[in-house]
């Protein structure tokens, strides 16, 4: 993981603090009746406004991969991430959705912006009980995740306290495939950061100027997950629902800064 230089670091401020205002923006969109595609174009629209360039949008997974075509990912219920937005796929009563978006912040010519990467899911009208605690759980989740991420702690500590949180509050499936991952100078920069502990990422010690991406992901059932029949969308594997909350943060001397957090945001 690349350590940021204190000019990266501004500019990755700068650019959370934009995208963190906007998936609020894009939150109070989100209600019966509204298709996915509308909320994707709406975010397209605002990023480049603000001087940004949407980081999904393009995105190819490897050489030879299709390209990305929308600026979120727009995941409904059991897609867990990396559903593509639709003019045909509209927002109902009872769904869980959750919208996921990247961008590089300054977009100017011969210039390379730096990256920030956020989500939330988020009820669409009335859902039981049970999905409301998912949200609860997978968003608290995230924030126990954040409060591990101090200098001289390691990555593995990070996960641990995830998977630790997770499974003191029920039975619930921690995804195990898809993790976080840094974030700043790219889309996505090395370490993997899971959400349960791994050995192997032990010797990973944090230091100030690393910026991460953590992102519990968590279903009402099975951890599996299967990609969809468009090469994109990830389900989990028995068709169960799912969350999905992310921040970027920033390590710093004295533990980290959230960069994306949304305006009157409440961290509990």
């Amino acid at each position: 993981m690349h350590v940021k230089t204190p000019e990266a670091i501004k500019q990755i401020e700068k650019g959370g603090k934009i995208i963190g205002k906007l998936l609020a923006r894009l939150m109070k969109m989100c209600r019966p009746g509204v298709s996915t595609w509308d909320i994707d174009q709406a975010a397209e629209k605002m990023l480049i406004k603000a001087g940004g360039l949407p980081s999904f949008k393009g995105y190819r997974g490897g050489q030879g991969d299709k390209p990305f075509p929308s600026t979120i990912c727009a995941s409904l219920n059991n897609q867990l991430v990396h559903a593509s937005a639709s003019p045909s796929v509209f927002l109902r009563n009872g769904d869980i959705f959750s919208i996921d978006i990247g961008m590089e912040w300054p977009h100017k010519k011969n210039y390379r912006g730096f990256f920030t990467d956020t989500s939330v899911t988020i009820p669409i009208g009335h859902i039981p009980d049970n999905v409301k605690e998912l949200l609860r759980v997978t968003r608290q989740a995230l924030y126990v995740g954040i409060r591990a991420a101090k200098p001289g702690k390691t990555i593995s500590d990070i996960g641990q306290a995830i998977e630790n949180y997770v499974k003191s509050q029920g039975k619930y499936g921690i995804v195990r495939d898809l993790v976080g991952h840094g974030v700043g100078y790219e889309v996505h920069e090395e370490p993997r950061i899971p959400n349960f502990f791994d050995k192997g990422l032990q010797n990973w010690k944090l230091e100030p100027g690393m910026v991460l991406a953590i992102e519990p992901m968590i279903s009402l059932g099975d951890y599996r997950v299967k990609t969809a029949a468009d090469g994109w969308a990830i389900e989990t594997a028995d068709g169960s629902l799912c969350a999905h909350f992310e921040h970027t943060i920033i390590i710093t001397k004295t533990g980290n800064k959230i960069a994306t957090l949304r305006p009157e945001e409440k961290i509990k």
